[in-house]
């Protein structure tokens, strides 16, 4: 695809799964229009949404903060977060805004680190947790949709990837031109 026709299918894909959050109850419908959940089986799907645990968050609540041990990923079905890293400094850096459809966490559960980032929701907002455990129980369960869901994530862990070498670049040139 090309690198000008790709932010458009992104937006467009949002927008598709906002209104689905916002308008339709089928909880199933919502997350296989989510990368996270794309190419599973309706019985993949359904052991994964069993093992899903709803979240809710105020405005302003921090969701996972740097730092902290991690052990879950969270997928977002309704409200808008902000992800922040803090500086030597001790101050904040945006990092990224997270919306319906979107999901973070996931590094924790692949690498066993500490979170490498802080969530905050800049809204009222509905999260679905899944949890190491039961992403092993999956594993031990139903191994296409492991395999599945990993691939997803490894799929979304590129194009952050992607992302950030493209914003690198950006700033070498603006470092460069200065």
């Amino acid at each position: 695809m090309e690198r000008a026709a790709w932010p458009a299918c992104r937006r467009w894909e949002r927008e598709y799964i906002r209104s689905m959050a916002v308008s339709s109850p089928d909880l199933k419908a919502f997350l296989l229009a989510t990368p996270f959940f794309g190419g599973l089986s309706d019985a993949s799907l359904d052991l994964l949404v069993s093992m899903l645990v709803e979240r809710r968050f105020d405005a302003g609540a921090t969701v996972v903060a740097e730092g902290e041990p991690g052990r879950s990923m969270f997928i977002v079905h309704t409200g808008e977060l902000v992800v922040s890293k803090l500086t030597d400094s001790g101050r904040a850096i945006r990092m990224a805004g997270l919306e319906p459809g979107d999901f973070f966490g996931e590094m924790t559960l692949i690498e066993m680190q500490n979170r490498s980032t802080t969530v905050v929701a800049e809204s009222p907002t509905v999260l679905y947790e899944l949890t190491a455990r039961e992403l092993y129980r999956c594993y031990k369960a139903d191994i296409y949709g492991y395999v599945m869901v990993m691939q997803n994530i490894n799929r979304e862990l590129c194009r952050r990837l992607r992302r950030a070498d493209n914003r690198i670049a950006e700033l070498q040139m603006l470092h460069a031109s200065q």
